[in-house]
C-alpha cells in the first residue's frame, strides 16, 4: 500500500487528487496497464474505499466522492492522507433476474440489448441493480425495455 498526502482539488463539480508520479508508476506496474481504468482500493483520512483511477484531460486522477470523504466538495484545498493500491478483484455487477426475464420475454429488446456496446449494457445493468425498491426496479425495467424498443428515453439517452 502506497501512502501520500495531497491537496484536494476540483474539476467541474468533481473533487480529486493527483497521485505522485512514483505511486502512479507503481500502480501501472501492478495493474499491467497505463490506459483505461485502473481499479484501486485504499483509504482517505483512514476511511476505506474502492474506486477507479482514470485519466481525464491528460492527467490521472483519483476522484474523491462523499462516501470516501464526507462533504468533499466543500473541502477543496484541504490536505488529505491517501493510501492506495491496485485492486485485482474483478468488479462485476450481476444482472437483476427481473431484467433477465424481461429481456427473455421480449426477443426484440434482447437483440438490441445484445448489440449495445459493453459500457452501455453495463450502465443499464448498474442503474437497475442500484435501485432500492422492487417497485422502482419494476418501473425502470419497463422503461429500459421501452428504451430498447425505441419508445422512450432511459439513462439520459434518446435511443439505444
Amino acid at each position: 500500500m502506497s501512502r501520500f498526502t495531497a491537496r484536494l482539488e476540483i474539476i467541474g463539480i468533481n473533487p480529486f487528487v493527483f497521485l505522485p508520479p512514483e505511486i502512479l508508476e507503481k500502480l501501472f506496474q501492478e495493474s499491467g496497464k497505463n490506459k483505461g481504468f485502473i481499479p484501486v482500493t485504499g483509504q482517505v483520512n483512514a476511511k476505506t474505499f474502492k474506486q477507479t483511477l482514470l485519466r481525464y484531460k491528460g492527467h490521472w486522477r483519483l476522484y474523491i466522492n462523499t462516501e470516501m470523504l464526507p462533504s468533499s466538495p466543500k473541502r477543496i484545498g484541504e490536505q488529505i492522507e491517501v493510501s492506495i493500491q491496485f485492486d485485482p478483484q474483478e468488479r462485476v455487477i450481476p444482472i437483476d433476474p427481473a431484467l433477465t426475464k424481461a429481456l427473455s420475454d421480449n426477443p426484440e429488446a434482447k437483440e438490441v440489448f445484445d448489440r449495445l456496446n459493453a459500457s452501455t449494457r453495463k450502465e443499464i445493468v448498474r442503474y437497475i441493480s442500484f435501485l432500492k425498491t422492487p417497485q422502482a426496479r419494476t418501473k425502470n425495467i419497463d422503461r429500459a425495455i421501452g428504451f430498447l424498443l425505441g419508445k422512450n428515453r432511459f439513462i439520459g439517452r434518446d435511443k439505444p
